[in-house]
């Protein structure tokens, strides 16, 4: 969903089903909205970063295998 003004219409149905008593329905979240409109990264496309690429590629099946903080490794 990269579009800014069809997400603000989604949210302003969730804002409504929320004042009706919906529990679960989110408010507006004007700043995610603006975002969008000036092309936020997230929503720009795929994001690989090389801890993943190198994770694809060695075969490993878990991301901690693959970076080089000591602490993320397994004892």
């Amino acid at each position: 969903m990269n579009d800014p003004l069809e997400q603000e219409k989604r949210f302003e149905e969730q804002d409504k089903k929320r004042r009706l008593g919906d529990l679960e329905a989110q408010t507006i979240d004007y700043d995610f909205v603006n975002a969008l409109g000036y092309g936020m990264p997230p929503t720009g496309g795929m994001g690989l970063g090389i801890d993943r690429l190198t994770m694809i590629l060695s075969g490993f099946e878990s991301i901690k295998e693959v970076i080089l903080f000591p602490q993320m490794k397994r004892e």
